[in-house]
This record gives C-alpha cells, structure tokens and sequence, in this order.
C-alpha cells in the first residue's frame, strides 16, 4: 500500500497532491524535491527512482518533464510501485489527451476524481480506462495540443505512409469532435530501445532490444480488430542473425526471444498465419512486448582514440557514423564519457561547418558530454577532445577514460524489422 501519491512540476511545484493513510509527515513533497535536486550520493548527479529517506520510501517517474511520486512506510515490491505511477500517468493521459502541467492545472477536479478511483486507502482498485468511465463524470478542459513540446518517439503514429505529428493522439478518450461526433480512429506505434556494448577495437559484446507495440484506440463500439505480422516472424532462439539488416524495408527473419500481449489478445491463428485479434479497450496500451537478444546491426557505430600528446596532456578523438539509410534522420543525440578524475582543462574542437552541435565538460564528474540536435544516415562526425592534467601522467589513461555512452531517438525506424503490415 502507498501512502501518498502527488505530481510535482519541473520547478517542483506541487500540482497534485493525495494523502491517502496519513502516517508520513506533511512537507514530504519539499523534502523529496530537495533531496532529487541536490542529489550528490554514490557519485551520481541524478537520483535512483527509489530510496529512502528517514524511514520513508520515495519511488518516483518521470514523465515528459513532470515527477509522479509515490511514498509508503511498508516495503512494498519497487517494481509494483513503479508500474502503477506509469499506469496512472497513461490513465490520466488518457482522460485529458495531453499530458503536461497546464492540462493537470486545468483539470484537477477530474484528476483527483481519477485518483480517487484508481486508489482508495492506498490500495489500488483498476487502471483500466474503459473501467473507470463508468464513475467518471467530469469532462475534460482541452488544452491545445501544438503548443506543447514533443513527447518523444512514443508521440509518433503512422496512418498510411505519412508520419502523424503528436498532436494527432493527444486528445481524450471521452472527448467528442464538435457537433458531438467522434471519430473513429486507431493509431499503432511500434516502440523500440536497444543496448548495445562496444569492445574498445569496435566489435560488438552484447546486444538486445526491448521493443513493444503501443495503440491506442478512438473506436466506438468496441468492434474486435486484427494486426498482422512479417509472415516469417519466429518466436524463440534459433541459432539464426539478423545482421544482414539493410533498413525498415529490409528482407530476412525476424526472431524474438519472448513475447507477451494484452489481456485483451487472442492468438487463435497467431501460429498459423501471424494475426493477432483483440478488442481494443479505449485509451493507449501496450498490444505486445518483446525482447531480441541476437545479433543486429546496430544504427551507429562509435570509434575512440586517445593519444597522450606529452607528460601532462592528452587528445580524445570521437567518431560516429550512421550506419541508417539516409533517408532517415536521427534526433536527440547526446553522447557522454568519463574522463580521468584528475582531468584539470578540457578544450572541444568541432568539425568544420558543424551545426546544431554542443560540447560540455562536467566539472563535477569529470564527463565530457557532445550533443547533436540531428544525424542523418550514412553520414560521420568528428570531435576532438584535448585534455590538459595538472600533474605527469604515471597511470592507464586508455583505461581510466570510458566507456562511451549514448542516446538518441530514431522515428520511422527499428532494427529489428518487425511490422505491423495491416489492420483491419
């Protein structure tokens, strides 16, 4: 059981705050911003989603920029409690179309009315969207959608072959189009996320992706629908790789190591002719998860030099290549690295011409950080990275520097092929 449960802005404003046993001590909300803020244990700059605080479990999310929190006295499963704040966040989205501090600020009537719903003395009772319209009875105050920032790979649907912009599923559940009509819609995004380990010589040590496939649905009447798969989509290890990935398009299997679906799934001829029938519940869920642990080809490749250039200096050198088609564009890289502690200057040399691109140097943690706001495929950047120590060097620079981080989002694209060729 939870004892409260309240969503702070990024300034940590309190916008939604519920008690729920009244054993914990009031500012707890102030208390835990404070410690998420100025977190500086373990050596890390940002807080783990759960640790405890004089007695007090705080579990927290983020979502599009907004902490949703839990706390509770009693050792309750994290995951169970990390779990039910990403439901309540989609079931609150859900009912308000957009999910951000304007649409919460303007909806708190029907967001604590939601709450009240979903937990009840710190027990949780469903968050099921199509289940709680029956005690729900306010009705949402839109809030326009264009004005918001992206939010994320997870915003972008597909109708036909042109891309949909965020705004396209950011209304609500229970809203209806003026004249009271409603439309009859149903989006399908297919979500991936890899992790890849590089070897220091560029060979590959592990790789895995976590995909699933999200929908979410504006049907009325609640008709059954079908997915279909890749005919020759295979589920469980069969010695086979995937590597000869050339693009979305690309030809060869597609094996999954597991999967799991929906409640609301029915796999009658899943085994047969790879279709899927359900009836959609309303709002936005995960139709499948999935997991590839095979060899693929990953969409970048990363190349490290370090060179020391005398006793108390030494030069860095990062390449990245895409390794995409150029038809697709990439958004959002950040790439990081550790740098030796006693690391005193860092001087950043772009490539000539280079646009839309940052460089960093965290003095706290001595970590270089190299942002770019787009790659496109096929295409390579270059930065070098000169490091200036106060003392001689007498270790390992190779290896106290690394290992290179990185993340990015890449719409329209997954390594690992599987599509949802139609619905009906």
């Amino acid at each position: 059981m939870i004892s409260q449960f309240f969503v702070l802005s990024q300034r940590g404003d309190n916008i939604v705050f519920r008690d729920y046993r009244g054993d914990i001590q009031k500012g707890s909300a102030e208390i835990f911003f404070r410690k998420v803020k100025f977190w500086k244990e373990d050596g890390k700059e940002e807080a783990p989603p759960v640790f405890n605080l004089d007695g007090v479990n705080y579990i927290h999310v983020k979502v599009v920029g907004l902490l949703f929190v839990a706390t509770t006295r009693n050792n309750l499963p994290p995951s169970l409690v990390l779990e039910l704040l990403q439901r309540v966040a989609r079931v609150i989205k859900d009912y308000l179309g957009v999910l951000s501090e304007e649409s919460l600020r303007k909806n708190f009537v029907l967001v604590y009315e939601l709450l009240d719903e979903v937990i009840d003395f710190g027990y949780v009772q469903t968050t099921s969207t199509e289940l709680l319209k029956s005690y729900i009875f306010n009705e949402p105050i839109v809030v326009d959608a264009g004005r918001l920032p992206s939010l994320g790979p997870a915003s972008l649907f597909m109708q036909g072959t042109t891309r949909m912009p965020g705004t396209a599923v950011t209304k609500s559940v229970v809203a209806h189009e003026p004249g009271g009509r409603k439309r009859e819609e149903i989006f399908v995004d297919v979500i991936e996320k890899i992790s890849v380990t590089f070897s220091a010589s560029g060979y590959i040590l592990t790789s895995e992706i976590d995909g699933t496939i999200q929908m979410k649905s504006y049907l009325s009447g609640n008709p059954e629908i079908r997915l279909a798969f890749n005919d020759d989509l295979t589920i469980g290890r069969g010695g086979r790789s995937i590597y000869d990935y050339s693009g979305s398009s690309g030809s060869g299997a597609v094996i999954l190591d597991d999967c799991n679906f929906h409640e609301s799934v029915h796999l009658d001829s899943f085994d047969v002719d790879r279709t899927l029938s359900l009836v959609p519940p309303d709002g936005e869920f995960p139709v499948m998860n999935y997991r590839i642990t095979q060899e693929f080809k990953p969409p970048f490749r990363i190349n490290t030099l370090i060179e020391e250039s005398g006793n108390y200096k030494a030069e860095v050198i990062l390449k990245i290549r895409a390794e995409f088609p150029s038809s697709v564009t990439a958004n959002a890289i950040v790439i990081e690295m550790p740098l030796p502690t006693y690391t005193a200057r860092v001087n950043f040399e772009l490539e000539p011409g280079a646009v839309g691109q940052r460089t960093d140097f965290k003095e706290s943690n001595k970590r270089l950080e190299w942002s770019l706001k787009k790659i496109v495929g096929e295409s390579e950047h270059t930065l070098r990275v000169k490091l200036t120590f106060p003392q001689e060097l007498h270790g390992n620079i190779i290896k106290e520097a690394g290992p290179v981080s990185m993340t990015f989002t890449i719409p329209m694209y997954n390594p690992s092929r599987l599509q949802v060729k139609f619905s009906f």
